[in-house]
C-alpha cells in the first residue's frame, strides 16, 4: 500500500500533517467562527420570531381596536337616535302643552267675548226697559190728561206709532 501512495504522488507525512492542519483549522473555525456564527444566527432568527410574534399580536390588537371602534360607533349611532328620538318625543311634548295653553287662552277669550256679548245684550235690554217704561209712563200721562170721551182709536194709534219710533 505504501507503493500505491508513492506511486500515486501521496506522501504519508505530509497528508498526515494536512489531515492534522485540516482539523486544527476545523476545531478553530468550529470554536471562533462558526460557533459565534451560530450564535448570531440565533438571536437573529429569534429577533425576527419576536418581531413576527409582535407583529401578530400587533395585528390582532389592530383587529379588537377596529372591532372596538366599530362597536363604539355603532353604540354611539344608536344613543343619537335615542336622544334624538327623545328630543322629538320633548318636542312633540312641548307642542302639545302649547297648543293645549293656546286653546286654553282661546277658550277664555270666547269665554270673555261671550260675556262681553251678554252683558251688552243685557245692557240694551235695561236700556230697552228702561225706554219702554218712560214711554208707556208718557202715554199714560197723556191718557191721563185728557178726558175719557176724547180718548179714541186715532189717538191710540198716534201712540203707539210714537212709541215704535222712540224704539226703533
Amino acid at each position: 500500500m505504501s507503493q500505491l501512495f508513492s506511486q500515486l504522488g501521496i506522501d504519508w507525512k505530509l497528508l498526515i500533517a494536512q489531515a492534522v492542519n485540516f482539523l486544527l483549522l476545523l476545531t478553530i473555525l468550529r470554536l471562533f467562527v462558526y460557533g459565534p456564527l451560530t450564535e448570531m444566527l440565533r438571536k437573529r432568527r429569534e429577533k425576527i420570531e419576536d418581531g413576527l410574534q409582535k407583529a401578530r399580536e400587533a395585528d390582532e390588537r389592530l383587529r379588537d381596536i377596529n372591532h372596538m371602534a366599530v362597536e363604539k360607533i355603532k353604540h354611539a349611532e344608536a344613543e343619537g337616535v335615542k336622544i334624538i328620538a327623545q328630543v322629538q318625543a320633548e318636542a312633540k311634548e312641548h307642542e302639545a302643552a302649547l297648543m293645549a295653553k293656546a286653546k286654553e287662552h282661546e277658550a277664555a277669550a270666547m269665554k270673555a267675548a261671550d260675556e262681553r256679548a251678554v252683558a251688552r245684550d243685557a245692557e240694551a235690554h235695561r236700556a230697552l226697559d228702561a225706554e219702554a217704561a218712560m214711554l208707556v209712563k208718557q202715554a199714560i200721562v197723556r191718557t191721563v190728561e185728557l178726558s175719557p170721551s176724547s180718548i179714541d182709536d186715532a189717538l191710540i194709534t198716534k201712540a203707539l206709532k210714537e212709541m215704535s219710533h222712540i224704539a226703533g
